[in-house]
């Protein structure tokens, strides 16, 4: 009898959240912009040659990759791009985590983080966050295999300033340091000036977000000109062809198009702040977001039950039977008319508690 089963690399992969394939429903599991990508996305697709599509494409990502640097005023050598920032993440770790020493995060963060520890066989150790959800510098300030979190952080929403960051690169110069930025446009401020002054951070960012492009699948990388050598040395020896032309010239034109991308983040951030004074009268308690959700807990009622009796009215929302997270709920700001209905079912369902 053969036993090639003992051969397989068996993991617990990621749960990615529901996505319901029925219609009315209000959609605020997953993080996703509420807004269609830049009219400019539009375009492009409605006039995209589909002849090009038998072609391979262009193996730099060259037009995405330009726009990218000039955006965020750095060199294209210093910009690395991927099928989405979990593939950048992903190439991240291969690269970067392999030495025998553990990777740090925290305990409450992307649950990604421990799977693909776990994929690559790489050691890993969770740095609780405190009580209100913030990281201790001084628990990364340690021999370590590399360091990665979120900033803000996933799902929390809480932003760590820039001062605290540069405390951990500092004391770590022989491990590379990534910032997962997939919620920095919604505020706070970017790692990604710090690029020139540490060789060994990498900042991650996404489309998936800000920009509207979640089915799209773009993230991108900025970091020292020779950690994306590196990046780009792994990727070519699995796949050249990772991104295809479409994807390449839309992240190009929705990387141009300020106006709309300013316009567009600037609503959900007001319409965040305006759900937070709401929920407050509510009775939930939250940590200050600074992205586009909101990590909430009722002061009475069990956030399971509220899971539950908000998907009956086809309102989907977020939630982890994880210890310590637990009895919140991860709310994406969606828009007003849509968080409008959310309160007004939370109104009904609190009633029926009390």
């Amino acid at each position: 009898m053969s036993n090639w089963e003992s051969n397989v690399r068996k993991v617990v992969p990621y749960t990615p959240g529901e996505q319901p394939k029925d219609s009315g429903i209000i959609k605020l599991n997953t993080n996703e912009n509420p807004y269609p990508p830049s009219s400019r996305v539009k375009t492009v697709i409605e006039s995209f040659d589909n002849a090009k599509m038998r072609l391979y494409p262009d193996t730099n990502s060259t037009v995405l990759v330009d726009a990218l640097a000039k955006r965020y005023n750095v060199k294209p050598s210093q910009v690395f791009v991927g099928v989405g920032s979990d593939d950048v993440i992903s190439m991240a770790f291969m690269t970067f985590f392999n030495s025998d020493k553990t990777v740090l995060f925290p305990d409450v963060t992307y649950s990604f983080y421990d799977v693909w520890a776990d994929v690559y066989r790489i050691p890993y150790a969770v740095r609780p966050l405190d009580n209100d959800f913030r990281i201790n510098p001084d628990d990364y300030i340690c021999e370590n295999g590399g360091i990665i979190f979120p900033n803000p952080n996933a799902p929390t929403g809480v932003f760590e300033s820039l001062d605290m960051i540069e405390k951990i690169i500092k004391a770590n110069p022989d491990s590379v340091v990534i910032i997962d930025e997939a919620y920095i446009d919604f505020g706070g401020e970017s790692c990604i000036p710090l690029v020139d002054k540490y060789e060994n951070l990498l900042v991650v960012q996404t489309f998936s977000k800000s920009r509207s492009m979640a089915g799209m699948r773009i993230g991108f990388a900025v970091g020292n000109e020779k950690l994306i050598k590196f990046m780009n040395d792994v990727k070519f020896s699995i796949n050249s062809y990772t991104m295809n032309p479409l994807s390449q010239i839309c992240g190009a034109e929705a990387v141009y198009d300020e106006e709309y991308f300013k316009e567009t983040t600037g609503i959900i951030i007001e319409t965040r702040e305006y759900s937070k004074k709401r929920l407050s009268e509510l009775g939930f308690s939250f940590p200050d977001s600074m992205s586009n959700f909101i990590f909430a807990s009722h002061n009475s009622i069990d956030a399971g039950f509220i899971f539950e009796e908000l998907k009956k009215r086809k309102i989907f929302v977020r939630y982890w039977n994880k210890p310590r997270i637990n009895n919140h709920l991860r709310i994406t700001i969606g828009t007003r008319e849509e968080m409008e209905k959310l309160f007004s079912a939370l109104e009904e369902i609190l009633q029926m508690k009390g």
